[in-house]
C-alpha cells in the first residue's frame, strides 16, 4: 500500500437505482448551449457550431436533495440536464460505438452563479467561478442502461415551487450523446467514472433560498431539490 503525505480525499460516489453498489466519479464534462432555444435565450446563434465544454469538479455532484445558495452571488440560475455516466472510455472513440461506453443516466442540475459567469465572459476568462462551486450539481440516482436502455428522446422539465419553468425533449439536443462522447475523446482520454452533463433546454432563471426545484426526465423519474 502506498504511503500518502496527507489524508487521502474520499472517492466521490453516487447511488445507483436498485443497487447497493455506488458509481465512482472521475471527471465531469458539461456541454454548453446544446439546445437551440437555450442558445437563442443566451444571445447566440443556434446553428450547429462546433460543441464546447467546460468542467465541474467530481465533488460538485450532490445527491442530497438540498442546494445551499452559494456566497458572493445574487443571481443563481437553475439548468435541468441529463447526466451521462461512462463505464469505459478511450481516445478517438468511433461514433457508432460510443453508446457502448455508457453505464447509465441520471437527473441533474447545472446550477450557475450567472452574475459571476457574466463577469468572466465579459473579461474573456474561464467560467469555473460561476459553474464549479460547491454542490453546484444536484444529481439523482444513476439508472443503468441494462435496466432502462439508452435515452435519446423524452420529455425533460423543471418546476420551481410548482410552476413550470423549463420543458423540452431530449431529441432536441443539437449534439447527441454519441456525438458528445466521440468529440470529447478526440481531446481527452475518457475513462470509467467520467460524467457528461448534456445541456439544458430554454427557460433558465433565478432561484432564491426556500425555493423548491422539481426536475423530471422520461425514463429517469423525478427529483426534488430544496434551496437552503
Amino acid at each position: 500500500m502506498p504511503k500518502f503525505a496527507i489524508e487521502t480525499p474520499p472517492v466521490v460516489a453516487l447511488p445507483i437505482a436498485g443497487s447497493d453498489a455506488l458509481y465512482p466519479v472521475r471527471r465531469v464534462y458539461c456541454i454548453g448551449r446544446n439546445y437551440a432555444a437555450h442558445a437563442i435565450e443566451m444571445g447566440h446563434d443556434p446553428d450547429r457550431e462546433a460543441p464546447f465544454f467546460f468542467q465541474k469538479n467530481p465533488n460538485n455532484l450532490d445527491p442530497s436533495g438540498r442546494f445551499p445558495y452559494p456566497p458572493n452571488s445574487d443571481d443563481v440560475h437553475y439548468e435541468v440536464e441529463m447526466a451521462v455516466m461512462l463505464k469505459s472510455g478511450g481516445t478517438n472513440i468511433a461514433l457508432d460505438g460510443a453508446l457502448g461506453h455508457v453505464f447509465g443516466y441520471a437527473l441533474a442540475l447545472d446550477m450557475t452563479r450567472r452574475d459571476l459567469q457574466a463577469l468572466q465572459k465579459k473579461a474573456g476568462r474561464p467560467w469555473e467561478i460561476g459553474k464549479a462551486f460547491e454542490r453546484s450539481a444536484p444529481v439523482g440516482p444513476v439508472h443503468q442502461v441494462s435496466n432502462i436502455g439508452h435515452l435519446d428522446a423524452g420529455a425533460i422539465a423543471l418546476k420551481v415551487n410548482g410552476e413550470l419553468k423549463q420543458q423540452g425533449d431530449l431529441n432536441q439536443m443539437i449534439w447527441k450523446v454519441p456525438e458528445m462522447i466521440a468529440y470529447l475523446s478526440e481531446y481527452f482520454e475518457l475513462a470509467a467514472g467520467d460524467v457528461i452533463l448534456s445541456g439544458t433546454p430554454a427557460g433558465v432563471g433565478p432561484i432564491a433560498r426556500g425555493d423548491v426545484m422539481d426536475v423530471a426526465i422520461d425514463g429517469l423519474g423525478q427529483m426534488t431539490v430544496e434551496t437552503v
